[in-house]
């Protein structure tokens, strides 16, 4: 079993890099000793987070790119792996949502869901895993949600993705364990980020939010030890349990009922 120890000197790529989750991530995987890349949309603020992780001492690049565009994953690799780094950790952070009536919300939201949610995570992961098995060594930490254990009606493409997500990380983890390499699905509930007000939910905020930095610190140690699904959230590790148990029929007319709009 490996620990977070193994991180230092290596590269570790972190999509969705600029806020939330992934910042976290990034701070968290520099404390380590990881060097990072960070790539999203906005330069500004990438610049902004590799400005303060470069002066603490991290070797940091960035690559502006928004995974909705189909062409953004290769882009990212030829930044990357493919201009002579060794990436060893690939953390397919980044993420959308939208929260309302599915037939009523915007349908270009509804469909980058699944863009960058599923397809652009499997992209990246089918460009930089294969270097991975090549060398024997490297760690792959897929985003998804506590939403994955159930549908969520009024985020029910949301949900939908991060089932594919959970379960793709599950199903890749057990492919390329023979070859040294660890995947882990980071199955967090409400936390502390950018999602609320690009998914228009921010009535979830009052739920209770859990801090992105300790769902990065979970995480991190989670994907060393090679763990392959973790939930950082005590209640929400049980509501998990208990769906496995109770009628989908049941579950999503309770959920509905605390989650319609107003």
């Amino acid at each position: 079993m490996t620990t977070v120890s193994e991180f230092h000197g290596k590269w570790a790529l972190v999509t969705g890099g600029s806020s939330g989750i992934g910042v976290a991530l990034a701070r968290e995987l520099a404390k380590h000793g990881a060097k990072l890349i960070l790539t999203a949309r906005r330069k500004d603020r990438l610049q902004a987070v590799a400005d303060e992780l470069t002066a603490g001492g991290t070797e940091v690049r960035i690559v502006a790119a928004d995974l909705m565009d189909p062409n953004a994953p290769q882009a990212i690799y030829d930044a990357t792996e493919g201009a002579g780094l060794t990436v060893d950790i690939l953390v397919n952070n980044a993420g959308l949502g939208q929260y309302g009536y599915m037939h009523t919300s915007d349908a270009a939201q509804e469909l980058g869901q699944i863009r960058v949610n599923c397809e652009a995570m499997v992209h990246l992961s089918r460009l930089f895993v294969p270097k991975m098995v090549e060398r024997k060594r490297g760690w792959v930490l897929v985003l998804a949600s506590t939403a994955s254990f159930q549908p969520v009606p009024f985020l029910t493409t949301y949900a939908a993705t991060k089932a594919f997500d959970r379960f793709f990380a599950l199903g890749l983890a057990e492919e390329v364990a023979p070859f040294g390499v660890k995947v882990t699905a980071l199955c967090p509930a409400s936390t502390e980020s950018e999602f609320f007000e690009v998914a228009g939910a921010s009535r979830f905020r009052a739920m209770g939010v859990q801090s992105a930095e300790e769902v990065a610190r979970i995480g991190v140690n989670a994907l060393a030890r090679g763990k392959r699904t973790i939930m950082p959230n005590f209640n929400a590790n049980s509501t998990a349990f208990l769906a496995r148990f109770l009628p989908v029929r049941l579950i999503t007319y309770i959920v509905a009922k605390a989650a319609r709009p107003k």
